[in-house]
């Protein structure tokens, strides 16, 4: 017979940081490997299985075109990604035996709290950055207004209901899982945090298959701001309005503009301009989420029991 604590207990001895949250009393080295390769997999089968449902139906885009602003596409792409969320809970619980929920936050759950606050600083931010890139875009450059594109209502409608979950599914995968297994293979917090932003920063940057370097610049410095806020707030949720705010956003100009505002790459001509700009806002969005904290007090550290030592048990908040 094994002693096991009664259902409930927090799975740490100590408080953990939301990137330490896999160093469980369970931890072994391999676990975060088994949960990648099981997300790799499955993810892989789950996002064909999408594109096979789309192409045997007929309902589905042409994606050798890959246009973006067409309804149909943004939908079914999104979709694609939006499948990445529930493959992440997969790994929590099968390569973890841990509740989905500490994908989310300290308090394996996602704060809906905090969501408000941070979508307003988001909105505020990233609003004034990209309109004046994209209104330096019109006048520096050669761009000229074409839209709206057709189907408007339509793609606005896309947009909206699916566009923040494929910013979520995104946070998830990168400032989610992945940051969490590499620091969890570090041993100084602080670094393993650096090291996780750095290369997870990289790999999503390269995972949008970026035509030039400013462009893989901005997608780094995207990923870079998220992770910064993640490590300030001890979770996804401030990463994920950042994503989804900005998404929605562009997705919305582009649509009610046209091709002028880019979506894919930094626009030619001004891509000095449209970097420092976006460095900029997103810097200030990481500034003001870290101000702040004063206020919405967002829990860095999981709640913890520390049963390591013989004697009675003694309970740590989260905190």
């Amino acid at each position: 017979m094994h002693w096991a604590p009664p259902p409930g207990t927090p799975p740490h001895d100590v408080p953990q940081p939301y990137l330490l949250a896999m160093r469980s009393r369970d931890w072994s080295w391999w676990r975060p490997l088994l949960g990648l390769l099981l997300l790799g997999v499955v993810y892989v089968v789950a996002a064909t299985v999408v594109v096979v449902l789309t192409l045997a139906t007929g309902v589905g885009p042409d994606y050798a075109q890959l246009d973006l602003v067409d309804p149909w596409t943004l939908l079914f792409t999104n979709l694609s990604l939006i499948v990445a969320i529930p493959v992440v809970w997969l790994a929590w619980i099968t390569a973890h035996s841990m509740s989905r929920s500490w994908s989310s936050s300290v308090l394996a759950r996602l704060r809906w709290r905090l969501l408000l606050p941070y979508s307003l600083i988001a909105l505020v931010t990233l609003g004034a950055g990209i309109g004046l890139s994209v209104l330096g875009g019109f006048l520096l450059g050669e761009e000229k207004v074409t839209g709206p594109v057709a189907s408007f209502g339509w793609l606005l409608l896309v947009v909206l209901l699916t566009t923040p979950l494929q910013s979520a599914a995104e946070e998830y995968l990168f400032r989610g899982y992945l940051s969490q297994a590499i620091a969890a293979w570090v041993r100084r917090p602080a670094v393993g945090a650096v090291v996780a932003g750095v290369v997870t920063a990289a790999l999503f940057s390269a995972a949008h298959l970026p035509p030039d370097v400013p462009t893989f610049l901005d997608r780094f410095a995207f990923g870079l701001a998220a992770s910064a806020v993640v490590w300030l707030t001890g979770g996804l949720e401030a990463a994920i309005v950042l994503h989804a705010a900005n998404n929605v956003i562009v997705f919305i100009l582009a649509g009610a503009l046209g091709e002028g505002v880019a979506t894919e790459q930094v626009p030619d001509g001004t891509g000095l301009l449209f970097l420092l700009v976006s460095l900029a806002t997103m810097g200030a969005y990481v500034v003001l989420v870290g101000r702040s904290r004063r206020r919405s007090c967002p829990e860095t550290h999981t709640a913890a029991v520390n049963l390591r030592t013989p004697g009675t048990p003694y309970p740590v908040a989260a905190g």
